[in-house]
């Protein structure tokens, strides 16, 4: 642990959805003087996402569906393109990636591939989420998609062409900030050439 961070106080705020804690902790500074700070951190878990591509047409799966906090801080219709993810539960972020894409795409996907991982909103969200690729064909799909109607997921499935969709970053069609990461990465590392 971090010897220069003394956690005095933890206060749980709420535990309705996931957990809102008032943490109140003393840190030093580099000229050796302890300051007493409190924050608020929010802890829903943490996460997957991933793209799929398919190198042969050139296209990506992507998702819509309403996302509440974007309606309320400004998106007109509250709908937000995104890239298939989910939180973890106890699974491991690969078991959770396949089953997510399952349930969201309908797409059974065989051979997925961790890029990387980030924390998305660190100054108030504990989340780590974990980010995959993976390769989409027809002969893969075995449902139809859409989410759980039990979560009360109402997910759109969108295959588009991959320029389309990069560009949409720049129309700001697409504003959520895990599908721009995994655009950028496919585009840095021409998958969908």
């Amino acid at each position: 642990m971090n010897e220069k961070i003394k956690i005095k106080e933890t206060e749980l705020l709420s535990d309705n959805w996931y957990t809102l804690k008032k943490i109140t902790y003393e840190y030093q500074k580099e000229n050796g003087v302890w300051e007493t700070h409190s924050r608020e951190a929010y802890d829903r878990g943490n996460g997957a996402t991933i793209l799929l591509y398919n190198q042969d047409k050139k296209t990506v799966i992507l998702t819509r569906q309403f996302r509440l906090p974007t309606y309320i801080n400004g998106n007109e219709n509250g709908m937000l393109i995104e890239t298939c993810a989910g939180l973890l539960d106890k699974d491991n972020a690969e078991d959770c990636i396949r089953k997510e894409t399952e349930e969201e795409t309908g797409y059974k996907i065989t051979k997925v591939r961790k890029i990387f991982e980030s924390y998305m909103s660190p100054g108030s969200v504990t989340e780590i989420l974990y980010f995959f690729i993976a390769e989409y064909n027809k002969d893969m799909k075995v449902g139809e998609g859409g989410g759980l109607a039990e979560e009360q997921e109402n997910i759109e499935v969108l295959e588009l062409e991959f320029d389309t969709a990069f560009d949409m970053i720049y129309t700001g069609e697409i504003k959520d900030g895990k599908t721009i990461m995994l655009l950028q990465y496919a585009k840095i590392h021409d998958l969908v050439g």
